[in-house]
Protein backbone atom coordinates (compact mmCIF):
# COMPACT_ATOMS: atom_id res chain seq x y z
CA UNK A 1 0.00 0.00 0.00
CA UNK A 2 1.63 3.53 -1.19
CA UNK A 3 1.86 5.95 1.58
CA UNK A 4 2.28 9.34 1.74
CA UNK A 5 4.02 10.79 4.86
CA UNK A 6 3.71 15.04 5.64
CA UNK A 7 5.30 16.17 8.97
CA UNK A 8 6.34 19.12 10.47
CA UNK A 9 8.05 20.02 14.28
CA UNK A 10 6.03 21.65 16.92
CA UNK A 11 6.64 23.32 19.91
CA UNK A 12 4.15 22.43 22.32
CA UNK A 13 2.93 19.65 24.51
CA UNK A 14 1.79 16.44 22.88
CA UNK A 15 -1.28 17.33 24.99
CA UNK A 16 -2.05 20.77 23.33
CA UNK A 17 -1.25 18.88 20.04
CA UNK A 18 -3.60 16.46 21.09
CA UNK A 19 -5.99 19.07 21.88
CA UNK A 20 -5.76 20.68 18.72
CA UNK A 21 -6.53 17.62 15.91
CA UNK A 22 -8.98 16.28 18.30
CA UNK A 23 -11.28 18.68 19.67
CA UNK A 24 -13.89 19.89 16.64
CA UNK A 25 -13.60 23.74 18.19
CA UNK A 26 -9.81 23.88 18.08
CA UNK A 27 -10.05 21.89 14.27
CA UNK A 28 -12.31 24.59 12.90
CA UNK A 29 -9.06 26.96 13.33
CA UNK A 30 -6.95 24.93 11.44
CA UNK A 31 -8.12 22.30 9.51
CA UNK A 32 -11.99 22.83 7.82
CA UNK A 33 -14.17 25.50 9.35
CA UNK A 34 -17.11 23.68 8.84
CA UNK A 35 -16.36 20.42 10.45
CA UNK A 36 -20.34 19.55 12.33
CA UNK A 37 -18.72 17.37 15.03
CA UNK A 38 -15.54 15.29 16.15
CA UNK A 39 -14.35 12.89 18.95
CA UNK A 40 -11.48 10.50 19.32
CA UNK A 41 -13.31 7.71 19.93
CA UNK A 42 -12.94 4.37 18.16
CA UNK A 43 -16.55 4.22 15.82
CA UNK A 44 -17.10 7.61 16.07
CA UNK A 45 -18.38 8.96 12.46
CA UNK A 46 -19.20 12.43 10.66
CA UNK A 47 -19.74 13.93 7.19
CA UNK A 48 -19.45 16.80 5.99
CA UNK A 49 -18.97 18.92 2.69
CA UNK A 50 -15.89 20.71 0.40
CA UNK A 51 -16.76 22.77 -2.59
CA UNK A 52 -14.20 23.06 -4.65
CA UNK A 53 -14.45 25.76 -7.99
CA UNK A 54 -17.13 23.51 -9.74
CA UNK A 55 -16.90 19.62 -7.79
CA UNK A 56 -18.56 18.81 -4.50
CA UNK A 57 -16.68 16.57 -1.90
CA UNK A 58 -18.33 14.41 0.35
CA UNK A 59 -16.22 13.80 3.13
CA UNK A 60 -16.85 10.77 5.58
CA UNK A 61 -14.42 9.92 7.98
CA UNK A 62 -14.58 7.11 10.88
CA UNK A 63 -12.44 7.09 13.73
CA UNK A 64 -10.61 3.27 13.72
CA UNK A 65 -7.87 3.67 16.38
CA UNK A 66 -6.80 6.07 18.99
CA UNK A 67 -4.04 6.03 21.53
CA UNK A 68 -4.35 9.05 23.70
CA UNK A 69 -1.61 11.90 22.92
CA UNK A 70 0.23 9.15 20.18
CA UNK A 71 -1.65 8.43 17.34
CA UNK A 72 -5.56 8.74 16.05
CA UNK A 73 -6.51 6.87 12.59
CA UNK A 74 -9.57 8.10 10.58
CA UNK A 75 -10.90 6.03 7.46
CA UNK A 76 -11.83 8.42 5.18
CA UNK A 77 -13.68 8.42 2.12
CA UNK A 78 -15.23 10.61 -0.86
CA UNK A 79 -18.21 8.63 -1.70
CA UNK A 80 -19.62 10.72 -5.11
CA UNK A 81 -15.71 9.51 -6.06
CA UNK A 82 -14.12 6.76 -3.69
CA UNK A 83 -16.15 4.27 -2.00
CA UNK A 84 -13.03 2.58 -0.68
CA UNK A 85 -11.45 4.45 2.17
CA UNK A 86 -7.97 5.06 2.27
CA UNK A 87 -6.23 6.20 6.00
CA UNK A 88 -5.41 9.20 7.62
CA UNK A 89 -2.96 8.87 10.58
CA UNK A 90 -2.22 11.49 12.63
CA UNK A 91 1.24 10.80 15.33
CA UNK A 92 2.73 13.12 17.70
CA UNK A 93 6.19 12.17 19.11
CA UNK A 94 8.74 13.24 21.43
CA UNK A 95 11.86 15.46 19.94
CA UNK A 96 14.56 17.49 21.69
CA UNK A 97 14.02 21.17 23.38
CA UNK A 98 10.30 20.74 23.78
CA UNK A 99 9.63 20.00 20.50
CA UNK A 100 6.96 17.53 18.85
CA UNK A 101 7.13 16.27 15.82
CA UNK A 102 3.72 16.24 13.73
CA UNK A 103 3.36 13.04 11.62
CA UNK A 104 0.50 12.40 9.18
CA UNK A 105 0.47 9.27 7.31
CA UNK A 106 -2.03 8.80 4.56
CA UNK A 107 -2.31 5.06 3.23
CA UNK A 108 -3.89 3.82 0.26
CA UNK A 109 -3.55 6.84 -2.12
CA UNK A 110 -2.82 4.48 -5.00
CA UNK A 111 -6.85 4.36 -5.57
CA UNK A 112 -6.53 8.11 -6.84
CA UNK A 113 -5.27 6.78 -9.32
CA UNK A 114 -8.48 5.87 -10.33
CA UNK A 115 -9.56 8.79 -11.40
CA UNK A 116 -8.66 11.94 -13.66
CA UNK A 117 -9.81 14.57 -10.63
CA UNK A 118 -7.18 16.94 -10.11
CA UNK A 119 -8.22 17.16 -6.18
CA UNK A 120 -7.38 13.44 -5.61
CA UNK A 121 -3.98 13.23 -7.10
CA UNK A 122 -0.79 12.32 -5.01
CA UNK A 123 0.92 15.42 -5.50
CA UNK A 124 -2.64 17.34 -4.15
CA UNK A 125 -2.85 15.16 -1.64
CA UNK A 126 0.79 15.89 -0.36
CA UNK A 127 0.40 20.10 -1.10
CA UNK A 128 -3.11 19.35 1.02
CA UNK A 129 -1.36 18.43 4.47
CA UNK A 130 1.71 20.62 4.06
CA UNK A 131 -0.42 23.25 4.03
CA UNK A 132 -2.57 21.76 6.73
CA UNK A 133 0.56 21.22 8.78
CA UNK A 134 1.58 24.39 8.87
CA UNK A 135 -1.65 25.89 9.58
CA UNK A 136 -1.78 23.36 12.35
CA UNK A 137 1.53 24.53 13.89
CA UNK A 138 0.51 28.44 13.23
CA UNK A 139 -2.40 27.88 15.20
CA UNK A 140 -0.75 25.77 18.61
CA UNK A 141 2.28 28.33 18.05
CA UNK A 142 0.72 31.60 18.18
Amino acid sequence: MKSIIVDISIKASEEKIWNAVTDVSQMRHWFFDNIPDFKAEIGFKTWFVIKNEERVFYHLWEVVDVDVFNRIKVEWTYPDYIKQPFVVTFYISELENGMKNFKVKVEGVEIFNQFSIPELTSESCIEGWTYFTNRLKKYIEQ
